[in-house]
């Protein structure tokens, strides 16, 4: 049965669209149509954003206490709802239903509960010298969030954002926003004060463009393309609007001659794969002793076989489909420009997998002998494919996972943590991993280069959304 939403939600309250016309969202798994959002309007977007400037000064002075207090409550009803959640999110996005529930469903229950604990804790204000810094919200905050983590990069502005006494309009992604709408639900079903939150779907030309240009929003939160993100900044500009923006990133993962291969590749092969590579800060480069090559092929190899997709509900599998017709293309696209461009492909290719007829599937790839100048190993793919570059000396590896446009993410295996670490502090990225380390939501998150501006998650991302007063006494 085809979920049907006509409604926005402003100033506390569901309001019908004023527009019949409706976006698809499809299933990810079959292609058939899954749910219909509304289109907003420029006149709904700035209806939403004047709602959110007049619940501004009662929210911002509501004590931190209050405001914690209502994110916990968030907290609990995402928790409640994770099973409903992680299966929207699976037929939006193609995360396989068991991997859905504890990173797409549970990232965003988490991260609410931080920032309500943050905004309980935090020191509002500090003594410096004859000066009395005072920490204060910094106005009304247009979030604008992609489709491939959809509830976690909603969750890591609002929650973010709400702590620090911001109010929020928020455009998810229209090909990903049912798991928005739930989360609306549970912010009504709180009782968070009306315009504190506000919830417009719709197009990024129309509705993410009348958010971030209008008078009364003061800080623009983006996560997306690289060029969309310049285009917000563009906007911002003309009203010098403080703008934080997470975008692409091309992720190198150096293996050291010492590196324990066993683990390395595996642990490769999944930070790669993991949501059908839709992720932006995805290990997608492999950086490799030449020396070792043909075994690191091997093991790649023999990784990625258990990864064969399958259906995102039923299939019980670790990788799904891509999200849409358009991706699954853009990623064929891609693989045969590094088949074009003289890689060698070991593994995949553009055929459709066995056994899985409908969906947007892509079958894992993975292209050896890459040169860090072909396409693959320079553009952002976003799908299941590796390119393992081979290097020979130390100093050549550190230059070829610098030689990007992006600095989002990285990663390093040694013999050793102080030698990972050693070359992890060499690499431009706003995160590195080393020997495997795993993903950390109290950690800043953010990128250097063109993968953005700013940093989300922790104490770092809840501080962007504030403004720092000094008074002199």
């Amino acid at each position: 049965m085809t979920i049907v939403k006509d409604s926005f939600y402003i100033n506390g309250e569901w309001v019908k669209a004023s527009s019949a016309e409706t976006l698809p969202v499809t299933s990810s798994g079959t292609g058939e149509l899954y749910a219909t959002i509304p289109v907003g309007t420029v006149d709904e977007a700035n209806r939403a954003v004047e709602a959110a400037a007049a619940a501004f000064t009662s929210w911002t002075n509501t004590s931190p206490k209050e405001r914690g207090e209502f994110l916990i409550r968030i907290s609990e009803k995402l928790g409640e709802k994770a099973d409903l959640i992680a299966e929207t999110i699976a037929n939006e996005v193609g995360m396989p239903l068991g991997l859905a529930k504890g990173i797409q469903a549970g990232i965003p229950t988490a991260t609410f509960a931080d920032n309500g604990q943050r905004a309980m804790e935090f020191d509002w204000e500090e003594e410096v010298g004859n000066s009395t810094l005072v920490r204060e919200a910094a106005g009304v905050v247009a979030a604008i969030t992609p489709w491939n983590y959809p509830l976690h990069q909603i969750a890591n502005k609002v929650a973010a954002a709400l702590a620090a006494g911001c109010t929020v309009v928020l455009k998810p992604s229209e090909v990903a926003p049912i798991n928005a709408y739930i989360l609306a639900d549970i912010i009504h079903e709180v009782g968070l004060p009306k315009g504190v939150f506000n919830l417009i779907t719709g197009t990024g030309p129309v509705v993410g463009e009348a958010i971030v240009a209008h008078p009364k929003t003061d800080f623009i939160s983006f996560t997306g393309s690289t060029g969309a993100g310049k285009r917000v900044m563009e906007i911002a500009s003309k009203m010098v609007k403080r703008v934080s923006l997470e975008l692409g990133g091309k992720s190198a993962n150096i293996i050291l001659e010492d590196a324990d291969l066993a683990k390395a590749i595996p642990d490769a092969i999944f930070k790669c794969y993991l949501n059908s590579g839709q992720t932006c800060s995805a290990l997608t480069r492999l950086v490799v002793p030449r020396s070792k090559l043909g075994e690191v092929e091997d093991l790649a190899v023999a990784s990625a076989a258990g990864f064969q997709p399958g259906d995102p509900i039923t299939g019980g599998t670790l990788i799904g489909p891509l999200v849409s017709e358009a991706q699954q293309t853009r990623v064929r696209n891609y693989i045969n420009k590094g088949i074009d461009e003289g890689a060698r492909l070991i593994m995949g290719g553009v055929e459709q997998p066995e056994g899985l007829p409908r969906g947007h599937y892509v079958q894992p790839t993975i292209f050896s002998d890459v040169k860090n100048s072909m396409t693959i190993a320079q553009e952002e793919i976003f799908g299941p494919v590796l390119s393992i570059i081979p290097y020979d000396t130390e100093e050549e590896a550190i230059a070829i996972a610098n030689d990007s446009l992006y600095g989002l993410s990285g990663g390093v295996w040694a013999g050793t943590q102080e030698k990972a670490f050693e070359v992890a502090r060499k690499i431009r990225t706003g995160q590195v991993e080393i020997n495997g380390g795993g993903f950390n939501i109290y950690a800043p998150f953010g990128g250097y280069k063109q993968s953005g501006i700013g940093r989300e998650l922790g104490k770092y991302g809840f501080e962007e959304f504030l403004e720092v007063k000094a008074i002199q006494k």
